[in-house]
């Protein structure tokens, strides 16, 4: 059988991790090859590989029949190879426009060809049925919108082997819809289509074939109509996961958090909500919503035209983020490589970073009790590292997301949002931070879980805030609630 690509034996290591050890994977034109594994198996190391970002220590790429050697980004789009990364390679201090046609724009007397830059844009926005403004400077945009521009991005280069990294984690229902329309029709046009995904339910719908990866080794290859999503996830991680969410028998306590009259700009108009101490309140809705803009305000992150808070009965003010964590509020960020850590810094630096007070002894920095901190949140945490001194940007998804919650544990917590704490982390990642989530909470802790996920929401939350236009259309029970019903108050219905 002919294969428009092949990669063969391909190994690769990073400083105190193995992530690829001899894999093997093929397609063939006009298929759809979806790989799935647990953060850490090597996805998108992988692909990474294939595109030119990382160089292979051994292995072989074949392109139709022919070895080529990958050196760099530009090679790989030069041989018809592109792909969406799962993070964001955008420029966000420039327009939609030129970030869509960075390297091949069109120049008129050396200038730049203003009107044909907006033209073809327009025209790859067309084709994906995109209400986006090619002028738009793309720091404006919002999470999904970007991740959009990402994607079209890679299809205006029409190349013939496409990877998609994660490329709905950020997008609404009727986005996805519109994603897997363009991708079936790139497959019926001949093009070659890896895709990664955490969510298997929407492979349904595009994969030919699927491939499983675990601790960077190939495990297995499949036609995707012959295998079960409960076989799928048992060889992800090499073990039955019989229950999505794990239980738990909370003691909810008294409310001792009240928020009223939250104005924003035309993007935020909550009248009120509470949280209970050891209570998981979801806040629900379509991405747009206000449920971040609504965190941010709170946490003072952005600032808001008008806010009432109160902790324990008592009023209490908040204007930037220093006086939200010394009012016992913590913010989990929804982009945890862009806000949330310190990707070129190590594990320790990461945890350590609210709490650099604390290790201060007769006027010096104890480097040993930092140490010592750290290292006892990575075992409470169980997060899976070779040491504390190793930089956050090589550690999984699952990982880097475990060691922006400790750095909120180093202080006196109180309230914490989670702001799409699983987004593109795997289904055992994902059960990891539901169980800390129940931890915190069962210590008395309130939680405000942010998430674009319908079953998260119904799986984990107490208590659900439905979010329509920047207000709150609904509440309801965790014994209340249903999709349908969260839907209809999402839509405004």
């Amino acid at each position: 059988m002919q294969y428009i690509l092949s990669m063969e034996g391909i190994s690769k290591s990073f400083p105190g991790v193995q992530a690829l050890r001899n894999v093997n994977i093929n397609i063939k034109k006009g298929e759809v090859h979806a790989i799935v594994g647990e953060n850490g198996a090597g996805k998108s190391t992988l692909m990474k590989i294939l595109s030119g970002v990382y160089q292979p220590e051994s292995g072989k790429i074949l392109l139709n029949g022919q070895e080529v050697v990958i050196e760099n980004t530009k090679m790989a789009l030069d041989l018809g190879i592109g792909i969406v990364f799962q993070e964001f390679n955008l420029c966000n201090d420039i327009s939609v426009a030129d970030n869509i046609f960075i390297g091949r724009i069109n120049k008129k007397f050396g200038l730049v060809n203003d009107r044909w830059l907006m033209e073809e844009t327009q025209k790859v926005m067309d084709y994906m049925k995109l209400d986006i403004n090619p002028a738009n400077i793309v720091k404006t945009l919002s999470v999904a919108e970007k991740q959009l521009v990402e994607i079209a991005k890679t299809i205006s280069r029409n190349a013939n082997v496409v990877v998609f990294d994660e490329p709905t984690s950020a997008l609404t229902e009727k986005e996805i819809v519109r994603l897997f329309e363009i991708i079936k029709a790139l497959r019926e046009q001949g093009k070659a289509i890896f895709y990664i995904s955490h969510r298997l339910d929407e492979l349904n719908s595009i994969a030919d074939r699927v491939t499983v990866l675990r601790d960077g080794e190939h495990i297995q290859t499949m036609n995707f109509k012959d295998v079960t999503k409960n076989r799928l996830i048992s060889l992800m991680v090499g073990r039955e996961l019989k229950n999505q969410y794990p239980t738990a028998t909370r003691k909810i306590g008294d409310i001792f958090f009240e928020a009223k009259s939250i104005k924003r700009k035309n993007l935020v108009d909550i009248g009120f909500f509470n949280v209970r101490r050891g209570e998981i309140v979801g806040f629900a809705g379509l991405i747009g919503a206000g449920r971040t803009e609504t965190a941010r305000a709170i946490f003072g992150a952005d600032k808001s035209d008008n806010m009432e808070l109160y902790k324990n009965g008592k009023r209490i003010y908040i204007n930037n983020p220093e006086s939200a964590i010394k009012n016992g509020i913590g913010y989990l960020t929804d982009e945890r490589k862009e806000s949330g850590l310190a990707l070129r810094l190590d594990v320790e630096k990461n945890i350590n970073m609210t709490n650099y007070e604390h290790h201060v002894k007769n006027g010096f920095y104890s480097q040993k009790m930092a140490d010592i901190n750290a290292e006892l949140y990575v075992k409470n945490l169980t997060i899976k590292t070779p040491s504390i001194r190793q930089i956050a940007m090589y550690l999984s998804g699952g990982n880097q997301q475990k060691v922006v919650l400790a750095k909120w544990l180093c202080k006196n917590i109180e309230l914490l949002f989670f702001d799409e704490p699983t987004r593109g982390i795997d289904v055992g990642a994902k059960y990891e931070i539901y169980k800390l989530m129940n931890k915190l909470s069962d210590q008395g802790m309130g939680i405000i879980l942010i998430s674009s996920e319908l079953p998260e929401i119904l799986g984990m939350s107490d208590r659900i805030y439905v979010f329509c236009r920047g207000r709150i259309t609904g509440e309801m029970k965790k014994n209340e609630a249903s999709q349908e019903r969260i839907l209809q108050y999402a839509a405004g219905i």
